[in-house]
């Protein structure tokens, strides 16, 4: 959903899921955003560190009231073990991204060699006619990157990871 549809009381919210690791666990929590008429804004999921378990990253948006609802709604679902809204104050977030441009010469190379090094990113495709870097980072700067290398080349693809979080310090969403 663009910035331009949300209401100025939305809000974009990450939630972290300890959830079990099994076929039918991401459609059961995506369903019940799809029922309730909540929008995910951003979904990420993979194994945890625990065999049997995933963590999932959702930025939900919505009002103080919706997300609320969200994480109660949540906490009912049979396979989520755990539900944790991450304040950003007490949580480490990233967003990862992949960027294909189209590359017309030496000069441009040049230009966006510069801004992936000033972004700490990375150029890991190299082709006569394109270049794909990736660049990691909060959503803020992954947007900046995207804003600045748009100014100057053509983007031919993005594909972007959504957020992924952890909780700082010894604060941990486990099962102990």
């Amino acid at each position: 959903m663009s910035t331009s549809k949300r209401k100025s009381s939305d809000t974009r919210v990450p939630i972290a899921l300890l959830v079990y690791d099994h076929p039918g666990v991401m459609m059961k929590v995506t369903g019940l955003f799809a029922r309730r008429g909540f929008n995910i804004a951003s979904i990420s999921v993979g194994h945890s560190e625990r065999e049997g378990f995933s963590r999932i990253t959702i930025v939900a948006e919505g009002d103080e009231a919706t997300i609320e609802q969200i994480i109660k709604q949540l906490n009912k679902l049979v396979d989520v073990v755990k539900v944790q809204h991450l304040h950003p104050d007490r949580s480490t977030m990233r967003e990862f991204a992949l960027v294909k441009v189209d590359v017309k010469d030496n000069q441009a190379r040049q230009e966006i060699m510069t801004l992936v090094e000033i972004y700490r990113g990375k150029v890991i495709d190299v082709t006569t006619k394109t270049m794909t870097v990736e660049v990691s980072g909060s959503e803020q700067k992954v947007d900046s990157f995207i804003d600045l290398l748009s100014e100057f080349v053509h983007i031919k693809e993005i594909v972007r990871s959504g957020l992924v979080a952890l909780l700082r310090g010894e604060e941990s969403i486990t099962l102990d």
